[in-house]
């Protein structure tokens, strides 16, 4: 069990080194996060991108980026092909995105001949350590799936579970959010849960425990699940929250960071390596623990 963030800094040191290459490097705050990850000996780094501009920010910012490798290429789309091609021949191991806009990058990411497509949706997974919680709270999908239907659903569980699977966790407790924990045919997400809890039961999704309708308050507090009556493996100790929609996850992600003042780490799941794309909204904490959580599995 992860109780805290820190941990999957323990993992990532105890796992050989990981190779991080960063598309179109070329930007202060990325190449600042994987200075600090690199320094915190937790990666090695390669820069794809414009050098005359990494090297400006190396000299501006008094950075020694001398341990890096970095492969010139100013054009930014070129930067996310020689990037996406070096995880895809496992010269690299995660990728991170740099100084483009995420939809360049995803096209590079999901190329047919040389991507890094593992049939499954890309999905965003969000590590939480929350004051209030008794462990490591995941969250899917608060940044990349709109309005996923059942089949969607199913994909963000697997690649969640499997990510969570790699950390250590061998059955997480997975709860399927909805207004309520009786199912509702008024309601989608409602129906939803309760078939996708019945193909886990059925083992057609593998190596976690799946619960739902499951109200927010009963996923995470056992109080609330026995004052409710509620039997339930997960109730009161999910390990991971699926929400039905982007606007419900989204919501519940900056709740836990501006109202909890929880610490954050995330990465995009799905793909054939994890994929790192820090904000620069972002704290410098953040950036670090998200590109340690990539380097964990």
């Amino acid at each position: 069990m992860l109780k805290n963030l820190s941990d999957l800094h323990k993992l990532a040191k105890s796992n050989t080194k990981k190779k991080l290459v960063m598309a179109a490097a070329h930007d202060q705050d990325a190449i600042s996060a994987v200075l600090n990850a690199w320094k915190n000996g937790i990666i090695d780094v390669i820069l794809v991108g414009d050098e005359k501009k990494i090297r400006e920010i190396e000299k501006s910012c008094s950075y020694d980026l001398s341990a890096f490798e970095v492969i010139n290429e100013p054009d930014v789309d070129k930067a996310a092909a020689i990037s996406v091609k070096m995880v895809s021949e496992k010269k690299a191991d995660i990728l991170m995105k740099g100084a483009l806009g995420t939809p360049n990058l995803l096209r590079a990411v999901l190329n047919k001949e040389w991507g890094l497509r593992s049939g499954e949706l890309l999905s965003h997974l969000a590590l939480f350590e929350i004051p209030a919680y008794h462990k490591i709270l995941a969250l899917t999908d608060a940044a990349m799936n709109i309005a996923p239907d059942i089949t969607g659903k199913v994909s963000l569980i697997n690649n969640s579970v499997g990510f969570l699977n790699k950390l250590g966790l061998e059955k997480p407790k997975v709860a399927l959010l909805s207004a309520a924990e009786t199912v509702s045919f008024q309601m989608k997400s409602s129906t939803e849960a309760a078939i996708i809890t019945k193909m886990n039961d059925r083992g057609q999704i593998k190596n976690c425990i799946i619960d739902g309708p499951l109200a927010f308050d009963n996923a995470v507090s056992e109080k609330s699940a026995k004052k409710k009556g509620i039997v339930s493996p997960v109730a009161g100790d999910a390990d991971l929250l699926v929400a039905d929609d982007i606007d419900a996850a989204n919501a519940i992600y900056k709740t836990f960071i501006y109202f909890s003042g929880a610490k954050i780490a995330a990465v995009i799941v799905g793909a054939a390596a994890p994929i790192v794309l820090t904000s620069r909204a972002d704290t410098d904490q953040a950036k670090l623990d998200s590109i340690a959580m990539a380097a964990a599995v």
